[in-house]
């Protein structure tokens, strides 16, 4: 049995004739009328009734009629669900996000890509440092990333979206809690919460060097592996440390934010991987730039 005998018969029972059914299928008659008898002898049962004038559906014709309704529209909504996958209109676009991003840049992602792109949905993976992003790229594990470059992988190409200040954040007892702004240079007694040595942190290389430029090496009194924990110590009273402006989105008592002059930025970017050549890719980058997600091009997208 193929499919276009079912198409066939469908034509032959709801025209009631072979010749209207011919002229719907665009095809001459005895070929049709050939196609219906080897379907027959193919099921081992009489689908249509002829007569000189007219035909009409057997009891199992009615049967089959209503199968070979339900599984032709099934074929043709599996195609159609193909060709929409096949062209990015439809999917599941797995995202990473680093740290806090989520707070403050995936709700537009999210908004843009669900507006533009309604029949993708989001996959969130949060909380993933960089390099585990870069990792789970080149892994296929996740489509695109929301990291903080540069990126040390070779075969991951990005675009940014945000660029953040260090803020510094104090215990809500600290001496430094009410100043307007405060110099890198006043923390070099402090101890640091800084992120594990072994994620390779970008942050962590940004406070590195705003401490070395005001001429001290930044104490390490506790390392962690997530954001939330960093602000639990420091909201402790165990140190203080140096974040993405983005941190500011959760609010924890007893941990208080400071602006800080003299620190570098660090920069946000979506990645993916270069060689990823998937249209639901294509479009989703095609969305957020049309809607000015991504920062002007002071950095380009890099191979």
């Amino acid at each position: 049995m193929e499919l276009r005998h079912l198409r066939y018969f469908v034509a032959v029972a709801e025209t009631r004739h072979f010749g209207k059914a011919a002229e719907r299928l665009r095809m001459a008659q005895p070929p049709l009328s050939q196609a219906i008898r080897q379907l027959e002898t193919d099921l081992g049962a009489e689908l249509l009734a002829r007569t000189t004038r007219r035909v009409h559906l057997t009891g199992a014709g009615e049967s089959f009629y209503d199968d070979a309704l339900r599984i032709l529209r099934s074929v043709d909504d599996s195609a159609h669900r193909a060709r929409r996958i096949a062209g990015g209109q439809q999917g599941v676009l797995n995202i990473g996000l680093t740290g806090l991003a989520a707070y403050r840049h995936l709700p537009r992602i999210a908004h843009f890509t669900k507006r533009d792109m309604p029949g993708v949905a989001l996959e969130i993976h949060s909380e993933m440092l960089t390099p585990a992003q870069e990792q789970a790229l080149l892994d296929s594990d996740i489509d695109v990333g929301v990291l903080r470059p540069p990126t040390r992988e070779q075969g991951i190409a990005y675009r940014g979206i945000a660029r953040e200040p260090l803020v510094l954040v104090l215990p809500d007892d600290h001496r430094l809690v009410g100043e307007s702004a405060v110099t890198v240079d006043e923390l070099r007694e402090e101890r640091f919460i800084m992120y594990s040595s072994e994620l390779r942190s970008v942050v962590n290389d940004a406070v590195l060097r705003s401490c070395l430029e005001a001429g001290f090496y930044p104490h390490r009194e506790h390392e962690v592996a997530e954001t939330s924990v960093l602000l639990a110590l420091v909201a402790a009273g165990l140190g203080i440390a140096l974040v993405p402006d983005s941190v500011r989105a959760i609010t924890l008592e007893g941990a208080v934010f400071v602006p800080v002059r003299g620190t570098e930025s660090v920069d946000l970017a979506l990645a993916w991987r270069a060689d990823n050549t998937s249209a639901l890719l294509e479009n989703l980058l095609n969305t957020l730039e049309a809607n000015d997600v991504f920062l002007p091009p002071d950095f380009e997208e890099t191979p």
